[in-house]
């Protein structure tokens, strides 16, 4: 739920390499590390991915765009020029979203790489590229409805062909390598320690370096965004943003200010205890003006205007309905708020007055 611009107090994060590198291009943004940059279809443009130099045995790469022509065509470019004609030896994956796993498939068939990521991500990915959908299903117009849809957008989304995962993953072959809470892995001849988060993405992976300043931070740990806490059909009533927190609370025991964090978008950066402090205040302010909202009885869409103070075009609809969704169902979770269904199977949302 963040913006762009510098929230107050931003002095205290800092992004020491400003511009991004070009398409096609890498930067080194550490010794034996290259930063890159593949497009998105959608208003965040673009994702970060790394090329961790491996010597004569290639490169391991941290996360890898999603499926199409381009973003393969960029690859065949990176790998000739900035990656030198070596070998990829390996993929690691931090979450299963498609704009981070959606080529590690094309690297094992095509490229005889290994994929390394978490089981949570792996099985979601496995599943997901089953799940082909000509229109969507009846569980997720209930839960639409549930969430206050708005009734045209109801309307005109369930005679549509809804977006599918292997819209832009490419099939993962059987097989991977599982990292997990704890491991220490062995990347770019330096040593990480695997610490995983959710809410985002479950099991979602970073890498912090024992041998220097580094972080690999994937979504987990972003600079200037927030990323997106939702509430799905597939689990109407899961608390993702208790998730969340406990992450971002458990990751500042680790974070040091000298920390340079490589994100999974936007610009690499230092200040990593201090845009912790600034994720989980950001919640809990939406949380604070929800709270007040719902003295009346709201759905979910009727909470955007307080939860966003920005207006919700069509494209942004989705994410904000079920991001509004796991902020009511921690307020539930909490004990602060209730719902109870209308006629129509939308849920009504209002806040609960404790004693004291």
């Amino acid at each position: 739920m963040d913006g762009d611009g510098k929230e107050a107090g931003s002095a205290k994060i800092a992004y020491p390499i400003p511009e991004p590198p070009a398409e096609g291009e890498a930067r080194e943004i550490a010794p034996g590390i290259l930063w890159m940059r593949l497009p998105l279809p959608m208003a965040l443009d673009h994702v970060n991915v790394f090329a961790l130099d491996e010597g004569a045995e290639g490169w391991s790469l941290i996360d890898t765009g999603i499926n199409s022509r381009r973003s393969r065509a960029i690859w065949e470019t990176l790998l000739a020029g900035p990656l030198g004609g070596r070998p990829v030896r390996r993929v690691i994956v931090t979450h299963h979203h498609p704009d981070h796993i959606g080529l590690a498939g094309w690297f094992q068939r095509e490229k005889g790489a290994e994929l390394l990521t978490t089981r949570t991500a792996w099985l979601f990915a496995r599943m997901l590229q089953l799940d082909d959908q000509d229109r969507p299903t009846e569980e997720t117009l209930a839960f639409w409805r549930s969430a206050g849809m708005d009734p045209a957008i109801l309307e005109k989304r369930s005679r549509e062909r809804p977006f599918n995962f292997a819209d832009t993953v490419a099939p993962l072959p059987l097989g991977f390598t599982r990292i997990r809470e704890g491991d220490v892995i062995s990347i770019g001849g330096r040593q990480w320690d695997v610490r995983c988060g959710n809410g985002h993405a479950p099991e979602h992976a970073t890498f912090w370096s024992r041998d220097d300043d580094l972080v690999i931070g994937g979504d987990q740990l972003l600079p200037s965004i927030s990323p997106n806490i939702g509430v799905y059909a597939t689990e109407p009533g899961a608390d993702p943003l208790a998730e969340w927190l406990e992450s971002c609370t458990r990751f500042a025991r680790h974070a040091r200010p000298g920390h340079l964090v490589l994100p999974g978008h936007k610009l690499p950066f230092t200040g990593l205890p201090f845009r912790l402090g600034q994720l989980i205040e950001n919640h809990e302010s939406a949380l604070t003006r929800l709270l007040e909202h719902l003295s009346t009885p709201r759905t979910a869409t009727e909470c955007f205007p307080v939860l966003y103070r920005r207006p919700i075009g069509e494209g942004e609809y989705g994410l904000a309905l079920v991001e509004a969704m796991a902020h009511l169902r921690h307020l539930e979770a909490r004990g602060n708020a209730k719902c109870q269904a209308r006629g129509d199977g939308a849920l009504m949302w209002q806040s609960v007055k404790t004693e004291g």
